[in-house]
Parts: structure tokens; sequence; C-alpha cells
């Protein structure tokens, strides 16, 4: 489960926020299966979609995290969750996306790191009122 600003999202929704105010970020990952998971990296990356098959992932000036945009997961137990919280700061207007990955992060195993996505969350940076 995603939620931004207190809002849950899915692929359909715009979340909106003004500029200059923080907006909180929270990334629950529940494990249903029968055994433990992890570790893993979650890694937030915001980034802007052109609408032309380009997505601008360089924005230093428009976006910062409050903290950290890396939370690394030692374990989730079988119907367990596991919560992550950050925030993040829109400095200017526009319509920006969040990519959010979980990446295996276990170094012992033979196989290669593999990725799990979610859907991309939409949050639309406005001026205040």
């Amino acid at each position: 489960d995603i939620l931004v600003d207190g809002q849950l999202c899915d692929c359909d929704v715009v979340v909106n926020c003004q500029v200059g105010d923080p907006v909180p970020l929270q990334v629950k990952l529940t494990n249903w299966s029968k055994h433990s998971v992890g570790p893993f990296a979650l890694t937030v990356m915001p980034y802007q979609d052109y609408q032309n098959g380009v997505h601008n992932y360089d924005l230093q000036d428009p976006i910062t995290f409050v903290g950290s945009n890396t939370f690394y997961i030692d374990s989730v137990k079988p119907t367990k969750d596991s919560v992550y919280f950050g925030a993040l700061l829109f400095l200017y207007t526009g319509d920006f996306y969040l990519n959010i990955k979980f990446h295996e992060d276990n170094c012992s195993r033979e196989l290669p790191l593999s990725w799990l996505c979610l859907p991309s969350v939409h949050i639309r940076a406005t001026e205040p009122v």
C-alpha cells in the first residue's frame, strides 16, 4: 500500500499538494507468502513524464526528500507488514511521478538480483492559495 499525504494511491489517483509543504509518504509491504522475505532495499525515485516516451529522473531542483529516498528492510515474516515513512518537498509546480522499487538485497544467492516495481504514483504540485 502506498499513501501520499494520507491518501491511498493507485494508478488512477492524482494526489494534489502545495509547493513548499512537506508531503508525507508511507509505503507498506505486506508478506502474503508462507515464508519470510528479505532483505530488501526500498527505493523511491521521482521523475517527470514528458508524454513522449521520455522520463526525466534528474530532478535535483524541483523535488527534495526529507530524509532518505532508500530504506533497508531486513525481513518480513509471513502475514506481517513492514511500513516505511518519508516525506517529499516540492519546490516547483508541475506533475511528478514516483517510481517505487523493492530490490532484493541478498548477496548470498547465486541468482541475479530481482526488482519488484509498484505502479507509479502521480503527484501534482500547485501554488499555495
